[in-house]
């Protein structure tokens, strides 16, 4: 069976640094990623998606944690066809248009190709610390299967590369009876990690948790059950907490996918004070205390 890494989707938010799981003293961001390392070996970057930090920020990361952790980085919104806030994006870079959200058809060329020489600036230092797991590629809601969609993907992975890439889908129709294996064998032949996903179930935009490694490392990304996936705000849509026969079953889940490849990377990713690390820690006791009966 491969490693199992298990994380959570950041950890500085502000309902996480507010919530007491940091001790009063911690109380900086230095101290605060130091102390989540101490605790968890993974992490997902998801600051990266609303703007891009300087190469200085991601340097510092790596040299707050230990070797042999490891950051996920969610790549830009720009990247992944999401409307991006105007303000997310260096003024010198910016369309004279004036408008408030933007696109990748609203930039010069010249500012596109800008853009991603700045992020692949912020993933090097993580790589040449040895800490750089895979780039998300979380894809919005309405991209649904189709030969250009496909198309989509495969050139914001090539443009990720040589780092590792896992492809989040969020459009149910990747996932029906009829097309799913063509989704995991299209992931698998670009050598791209299928981001296994657990949301609420049985409405029109659900997708379903498939476990099944398409690409080193597998990755699962657990969302919660949040009645209000549909209609509340992003924090309202992540508040949930998973309970222990949730975990449980989870755990036997992430035992069979680790057996398919090397790594397998899980990330809790809801919010509700500390819910997060807490989730995140409660699972990582089931999977290394869980014990499978031997055969008869």
């Amino acid at each position: 069976m491969g490693g199992i890494r298990v994380g959570t989707s950041g950890w500085a938010d502000r309902e996480l640094t507010s919530s007491g799981w940091y001790p009063r003293e911690v109380n900086d961001p230095a101290g605060r990623l130091r102390y989540y390392a101490e605790r968890f070996d993974l992490v997902e970057v998801d600051t990266t998606y609303y703007g891009i930090p300087a190469p200085e920020t991601a340097k510092a990361w790596a040299e707050r944690t230990p070797d042999g952790f490891t950051f996920n980085v969610k790549a830009f919104s720009l990247f992944t066809g999401h409307p991006t806030p105007s303000s997310a994006i260096p003024a010198a870079l910016r369309p004279a248009s004036g408008a408030s959200r933007l696109r990748r058809r609203d930039l010069d060329p010249d500012a596109y190709e800008r853009l991603w020489t700045g992020f692949h600036n912020v993933l090097a230092p993580l790589a040449d610390a040895g800490k750089l797991g895979v780039v998300l590629l979380q894809f919005p809601p309405w991209l649904a299967r189709s030969d250009k969609a496909r198309e989509s993907i495969i050139a914001a992975a090539d443009r990720c590369r040589p780092h590792r890439v896992a492809v989040e889908l969020r459009h149910p129709s990747w996932f029906t009876e009829a097309d799913v294996l063509d989704t995991l064998l299209f992931l698998q032949g670009h050598d791209l990690s299928h981001v296994v996903v657990d949301m609420r179930q049985s409405l029109a935009s659900s997708v379903p948790p498939v476990t099944v490694s398409t690409a080193d490392p597998a990755v699962v990304r657990l969302h919660g059950h949040s009645p209000a996936w549909e209609s509340g705000d992003k924090k309202e849509k992540f508040r949930y907490v998973y309970g222990d026969d949730e975990l449980a079953a989870w755990a036997e889940r992430l035992r069979d996918l680790a057996g398919e490849g090397d790594e397998l990377h899980v990330l809790i990713n809801t919010c509700c004070g500390d819910t997060a690390p807490r989730t995140a820690l409660r699972l990582a006791e089931l999977l290394s205390s869980a014990t499978r009966p031997s055969p008869a």
